[in-house]
């Protein structure tokens, strides 16, 4: 197959050269030069221009096209140069005083850039071309700079004054003078474009800062209260801020602020935390600590160090209420209000830092284990008074709060089986006492130490419950069966019937009851039984209350006592006048009981039996008398308060027994431990026991569980090293 191909014409290309430059006459080039040497020396003047600026520009431009722009810059910078030179003299004179000198220094510097303003107007052309085409080569306003720089300000004496001049007006403004603001920042700004602000003020502006503020460190350190000794760093430091925002270059900010912060903080920390912390915080100065911690922030090590002192400070505060035995009726009062205080600062002052919380936590479980056990066994008395009835200083919701609060102080405490312990007693009391503020605020509590400590911790607790709720359910078919035995019933008797495993250990007292009483008790025995064979039942005479009526001769009266009190008081239906031990021998109540309720009787508030002779303890000797002119408002009266109030011998029986039961549990402990390691050293051992152990125990009294376990065969001694133990299965 063939193809044709089209022929294709070639285009030239033609190169032309320009035609030859014009030689200017050299009558016009000298015009050209006169005109534009009188118009920079009429700008140096300040004098008006006799040349129309177009034709001074043009002609600026004539003479870059033909090559005489190398010419026409130095001409130029020779009139620059001459007129700058001769601008000095203005400046050197003896008997100008500061302000004059700065504020004429800072007008020749304002016609100057002014006058280049002008010049390079004229001469835009030949920056635009010859000094762009020309590295080397300064443009127009460098040019001007490099003059200005060179002749006036770098010249020895007026530098020396300017710099002076301006460290003195500031120094004047941080002494509270008002000063010419605007001056300054003309003159700051000088400097910076002739390339001297760094070297030549601002090196020499720090070394006086920092001279300054090591003085007045030192001295107002020391002169002034730690409240007004931070405001006035707080004010030092705003001002020179304010000084860099309004006069400053903004690199001067960080190198100028450092210095403040290490002279008048850094260098001050250690007092202003040893001073202020104890006199802020005892204050409560929410403001000045919220300023502190503010100031410490800024420099290395700060916030660090406070943090430290915050906890030296909390654990000698709070060491000193808990080991303090005469604050034991307010220790946890006092340990609330000291961990909301905190609180408070914490969030408030120390803007809620994870560190100061944390240091806070780790303070309190410090202090509060400082005192074995005793915090436990308070803070468990202070949830009873709260959750008894009668306790009307706060509502549902404020003693939910209050609930939280003492929750978070009973996380600090280690020995919470001695909390358990008062605490189940306590709670015994209000169940079967009947006074229990509310079972809302009692399920609330359990569901509290149910989430902090688990199941296991509060199962006793919640049985406790579940007992007291099936003797209610268990009453009225005890009542049908006495209607069914057809056994008349006039006194009406309630039963609860508590599992032993449950409730705290109580010791049954035979005292000598009513033959009615005694009757009703073989009913509900008989009943009982019928329906749980092979269970034993224990009457314990000393958790019962019973109302009683009495007839006093100014009216009737329902009075709400123990069982106990109810013995004593059924002895005076026959006779007016009792004895002391004449009530011990009909009652068979025990003599500490026996006092401490005929004390509830007749030295109380509320008094239906007189005693002779008169006085708050009863003695051998005292005679116990029937009140025939008893009256009050009140128609139902309770008087039974003497089961609420605990005795030093059963906080001492609650405590040994907890000893005990740590006792088991370190030897439970210690049998586990070897029965899955066969052998071990005694320091793993120890370790392993601390490790399983919820509370704590000296390392003396785990040698001596350890030799006990030994002497009862449950492990032995290596016979080679004494330090090895061995299992003995």
């Amino acid at each position: 197959m063939a193809s044709n191909q089209a022929s294709v014409k070639s285009t030239k290309l033609s190169v032309k050269n320009f035609k030859p430059k014009v030689r200017l006459p050299d009558a016009g080039k000298e015009e050209w030069w006169n005109q534009l040497r009188e118009a920079v020396r009429a700008i140096h003047n300040r004098c008006p221009i006799s040349y129309n600026r177009e034709d001074l520009h043009k002609a600026v431009g004539h003479m870059c096209t033909h090559s005489l722009s190398p010419r026409l810059y130095n001409e130029l910078k020779i009139q620059c140069e001459e007129y700058t030179k001769a601008s000095l003299h203005q400046l050197i004179d003896d008997f100008m005083d500061e302000m004059a000198y700065l504020i004429k220094l800072n007008s020749l510097w304002k016609d100057h850039c002014n006058q280049m303003i002008m010049i390079r107007g004229i001469y835009l052309t030949l920056d635009r071309t010859y000094v762009m085409q020309n590295p080397l080569v300064l443009s127009l306003w460098d040019m001007g700079l490099e003059l200005f720089r060179k002749f006036i300000v770098s010249e020895q004496t007026v530098e020396k004054k300017t710099i002076d001049g301006l460290l003195s007006l500031i120094s004047r403004e941080r002494n509270g003078e008002t000063i010419n603001k605007s001056l300054i920042k003309s003159l700051l700004r000088m400097l910076s474009e002739l390339q001297m602000y760094q070297y030549h003020f601002e090196n020499k502006f720090l070394q006086v800062t920092e001279s300054l503020y090591a003085t007045e460190g030192q001295n107002f350190s020391q002169s002034l209260e730690i409240p007004d000794y931070l405001s006035f760093v707080d004010k030092r430091i705003k001002e020179e801020s304010e000084r860099c925002l309004h006069y400053l270059e903004h690199s001067t900010k960080k190198p100028l602020l450092t210095s403040v912060e290490k002279q008048l903080i850094e260098y001050r920390k250690e007092m202003i935390i040893n001073k202020g912390k104890t006199e802020l915080l005892d204050t409560n100065r929410l403001d000045k600590l919220k300023l502190m911690y503010s100031l410490l922030a800024r420099v290395n090590g700060g916030l660090d160090e406070l943090c430290k002192r915050f906890s030296l400070y909390i654990q000698e505060r709070g060491t000193s209420m808990v080991m303090d035995t005469e604050r034991d009726k307010t220790m946890v009062t006092e340990l609330l209000d000291f961990k909301s205080k905190l609180d408070s600062v914490i969030e408030l002052s120390f803007d809620h830092n994870p560190k100061f919380i944390n240091t806070e936590k780790d303070s309190f479980e410090t202090f509060i284990n400082r005192r074995t056990n005793k915090p436990a066994e308070l803070i468990a008395k202070y949830i009873d008074m709260k959750l008894r009835a009668g306790n009307k200083e706060a509502t549902d919701e404020e003693l939910d709060k209050i609930l939280d609060k003492i929750m978070v102080m009973f996380r600090f405490i280690q020995g919470k089986d001695v909390f358990e312990a008062f605490y189940k007693k306590d709670l015994a009391k209000r169940l079967l006492v009947g006074r229990s503020a509310s079972v809302d605020a009692e399920m609330s509590m359990l569901l509290k130490l149910k989430q902090e400590c688990g199941a296991g911790f509060t199962s006793k607790l919640e049985g406790m419950f579940k007992d007291i709720e099936h003797s209610k359910e268990l009453m009225p078919h005890y009542k049908q069966y006495l209607n069914n035995q057809k056994i008349g019933h006039n006194l009406d008797m309630t039963v609860n019937v508590l599992m032993t495993s449950n409730w705290p250990t109580y010791h049954p007292m035979d005292v000598i009851l009513p033959e009615y009483m005694i009757s009703y008790q073989k009913h509900f025995q008989q009943f009982y039984l019928s329906k749980h064979s092979g269970r034993k039942l224990q009457w314990i005479s000393t958790l019962g209350h019973c109302v009683v009526a009495a007839n006093f001769p100014l009216g009737k009266k329902d009075i709400v006592v123990s069982l106990l009190q109810t013995l004593v008081l059924l002895q005076f239906n026959k006779e007016d006048e009792i004895s002391f031990l004449d009530l011990k021998q009909r009652t068979g109540i025990d003599d500490a009981d026996m006092r401490r309720t005929l004390q509830s009787l007749a030295c109380g508030k509320v008094r239906v039996l007189h005693k002779k002779p008169k006085g708050k303890e009863v003695e051998d000797n005292d005679v116990f008398a029937y009140v025939s002119d008893f009256k009050h408002k009140q128609f139902h009266i309770k008087i039974n308060q003497v089961q609420m109030k605990e005795t030093l011998e059963e906080n001492i029986n609650t405590t040994e027994r907890v000893f005990q039961d740590r006792q088991y549990q370190i030897d439970a402990a210690i049998v586990r431990i070897m029965k899955t390691r066969k052998t071990l050293s005694h320091a793993l051992l120890v370790t392993a026991v601390y490790e399983q152990l919820k509370f704590p125990i000296k390392p003396s009294d785990l040698k001596k569980r350890i030799e006990s376990l030994i002497e009862r065969d449950y492990m032995e001694r290596d016979e080679d090293d004494a330090y090895q133990y061995h299992y003995v299965a």
